[in-house]
C-alpha cells in the first residue's frame, strides 16, 4: 500500500515533466551538432564529386555481335569508359566493362599470365594477348575486335576449330622408335640441340600468327606458321630419329606447307612469345631441299 498522499504524487509528476523539457542551452547544442553534421555531409559529397571528376578513365570501343539475339545480329561497336589503374591490361578493362556495364559481353580468358593463349584479340589494329597488353601503351580510343580471318561466334570469340585442325595435321607430339638401352635411362638431349629448338617450344596456340598471315587468309589449306613451327620443334629434336624426321618433312613440304610462305614476317611481329616463326619456316625449307637432293 502506497504511503504517498495524492498531493505528493501530483507534485512528483509535475517535477518529472519539468525535467523532460529541454533547456535553451540543450537546444542550441543540438542545433550546432546538426549543422556540423550537415556541413560534414556536404564536404564529403563535394570531395566525392571532385574525385569522380578527377578520376582518369580510358575509352574502349568493343566489337559486339550476337547471332542468336534479335537486335544484336548486326555488328556494332559499344563504348565503355573504364577507370584507369596502374598496370591495367586490356583484359582487365574488358572484365571491368563486363562486370560493371554489360554482363553479356563475351570473350575468352583463363590464366591471365600470357601462358594459355586463350585471349588473343585484335587491339588497335594488331593481334595481341589481352592479358599481356598494357592500357598505358595504347592510344585512345582503344579498339578491341575479334581475330581477323576467323568466323566470329559472339562478340570477341572466334571459331578456332580450323586452327586446331591445322595444328593436329603436323602430329604435334614427340615420337621415337629409338630408346636407351637401360630401362631407367633417360633419353638425353644435348644442350646445343635444346638451345636450337628452345624458342619453338614456347608456342601457346593463341592463333595470333595465323590471324596475321595473308597467305592463310587466302588459302584455307595452308598449314600456317603455328603448325609449321610445331613441326620444326619436333623435326629438329635430335631424339626423334631420322625416319620420324623424314615423315615430318614430308608433311610440311607438301603444296600447302612451307612453300606457301612468302616471308612477310607478319607472324613473327605479332607472336606474343617472340618466337622467330619466319626463320623456322625458312630453315625447314632448307631441310626440305636437302632432303630431296640426290647424288648419283
Amino acid at each position: 500500500m502506497s504511503t504517498q498522499t495524492p498531493t505528493q504524487t501530483e507534485e512528483s509528476s509535475e517535477t518529472d515533466a519539468e525535467t523532460d523539457v529541454p533547456s535553451k542551452g540543450d537546444e542550441r547544442r543540438d542545433e550546432k551538432r546538426r549543422r556540423a553534421a550537415e556541413k560534414r555531409a556536404r564536404r564529403q559529397a563535394e570531395e566525392a564529386e571532385k574525385a569522380a571528376a578527377d578520376e582518369e578513365t580510358v575509352e574502349l570501343k568493343v566489337f559486339r555481335y550476337d547471332p542468336e539475339v534479335e537486335g544484336k545480329q548486326e555488328p556494332r561497336f559499344d563504348t565503355f569508359h573504364v577507370p584507369f589503374t596502374k598496370g591495367m591490361t586490356v583484359l582487365d578493362a574488358l572484365m571491368y566493362s563486363r562486370d560493371t556495364y554489360d554482363s553479356s559481353l563475351t570473350f575468352r580468358h583463363s590464366c591471365r599470365q600470357a601462358v594459355c593463349g586463350s585471349d588473343a584479340m585484335f587491339v588497335n589494329g594488331g593481334q595481341k594477348l589481352a592479358c599481356k597488353t598494357q592500357i598505358s601503351e595504347l592510344e585512345e580510343p582503344i579498339r578491341v575486335e575479334p581475330l581477323p580471318h576467323a568466323e566470329v561466334e559472339k562478340d570477341l570469340v572466334v571459331d578456332l576449330e580450323h586452327f586446331y585442325d591445322q595444328m593436329e595435321a603436323v602430329e604435334p607430339y614427340f615420337q621415337t622408335n629409338e630408346y636407351p638401352d637401360g630401362e631407367l635411362e633417360e633419353q638425353r638431349q644435348t644442350r646445343e640441340n635444346r638451345e636450337k629448338i628452345k624458342m619453338s617450344t614456347r608456342c601457346i596456340w593463341c592463333s595470333a600468327c595465323m590471324s596475321s598471315c595473308n597467305i592463310a587468309a587466302g588459302d584455307n589449306e595452308y598449314l600456317g606458321p603455328a603448325a609449321i613451327n610445331k613441326a620444326y620443334r619436333f623435326a629438329m629434336d635430335e631424339r626423334e630419329g631420322e625416319d620420324i624426321k623424314q615423315k615430318r618433312l614430308e608433311i610440311i613440304e607438301q603444296e600447302h606447307g612451307v612453300w606457301r610462305c612468302q616471308t612477310q614476317f607478319s607472324c613473327t611481329e605479332v607472336c606474343p612469345k617472340d618466337i622467330p616463326l619466319t626463320e623456322h619456316i625458312q630453315e625447314l625449307k632448307r631441310e626440305a631441299v636437302k632432303n630431296n637432293l640426290k647424288f648419283w
